[in-house]
């Protein structure tokens, strides 16, 4: 005789519940009673015989042989939603940080619209970790120090060089000849990136500046407004000044060096089949090249 099989209603309470450590929580994500939940995963236990949480007042913790039933189930609804949202006519959208966006996409972005007339492109300004079916996201752009989700696709864009630059009336004022000439400067830092300094001193092999630090910004697009501005000294990727070295507003008095960072592409897993995601992924990796050759003239 064949054994009665858990409902799904069952299965999805109970993956809740694990997963929230709690009936109230999963009762108010799957908008139902905590009785219902509560009917569920009694139901549920019964049903395969073992028991698959530890209750208390303020928690409902899975029992070993339920933890491992809640993974599973935690990667079999995963599944069921991404494969949903495959026949979802989902927008493409791109992630990256408000700095990548401001200083060397958005000064691109028309060749892309003059490529693809027809395709419509939005934005999502992170640069931390996402999900791609909850934040909605088709492809990002992240720092390789930021960990890709686990079934992300991912693709490597290009080595970020680093170096320190300021205004030109500044590096004049400083006299900056030489990298030891900075112990005189303002140096200038970021909170996203605080060891910016460091990277590059390792990168050039010195052993440590005595600048004086006049405070951190709190974004790379901040940062470089202040060394705009004549307010001190900044290291930041390359790639987010070019177009200010080349007007002449920044210099990079000591050039760029290989940093410790690369910027790769992670690419939907779900979504990795269809034309548009693909036209926009081939299209990053072409303008990142060139980018890359553009910013040579620049490096030493």
């Amino acid at each position: 005789m064949q054994k009665p099989r858990p409902s799904l209603n069952a299965l999805r309470a109970y993956e809740a519940t694990a997963r929230l450590r709690s009936m109230t929580l999963a009762a108010q994500e799957l908008c139902v009673t905590h009785g219902a939940i509560s009917r569920q995963v009694k139901s549920l236990e019964e049903t395969l015989g073992v028991t698959l949480l530890l209750r208390s007042a303020k928690s409902s913790d899975p029992t070993p042989e339920g933890l491992r039933l809640a993974e599973g189930l935690s990667t079999a609804f995963n599944l069921i939603e991404a494969s949903i949202e495959q026949l979802k006519p989902e927008p493409l959208t791109l992630s990256c940080s408000a700095s990548i966006m401001m200083y060397w996409l958005i000064p691109r972005i028309a060749r892309f619209h003059e490529r693809y007339p027809e395709t419509e492109l939005k934005f999502n300004m992170n640069y931390d970790q996402i999900d791609f079916v909850r934040d909605k996201i088709s492809v990002a752009i992240r720092n390789s120090t930021i960990e890709a989700p686990k079934d992300a696709i991912t693709r490597n864009l290009i080595a970020e060089w680093i170096g320190p630059v300021c205004s030109p009336a500044y590096a004049e004022s400083c006299l900056l000849k030489s990298p030891e000439d900075l112990n005189r400067a303002n140096l200038l830092s970021t909170r996203t990136r605080p060891q910016a300094w460091t990277d590059w001193l390792e990168a050039k092999g010195i052993d440590s500046l005595e600048g004086t630090d006049h405070g951190a910004y709190e974004h790379f697009y901040l940062l470089i407004q202040a060394a705009v501005c004549g307010l001190g000294v900044a290291v930041v990727p390359q790639m987010l000044v070019m177009n200010d070295l080349l007007s002449g507003k920044l210099i990079a008095p000591f050039g760029f060096v290989p940093g410790p960072r690369k910027l790769v592409l992670w690419v939907a897993p779900h979504l990795g089949f269809r034309s548009d995601v693909t036209a926009l992924e081939k299209w990053l990796v072409t303008e990142m090249s060139e980018s890359l050759a553009q910013m040579t003239q620049f490096s030493l």
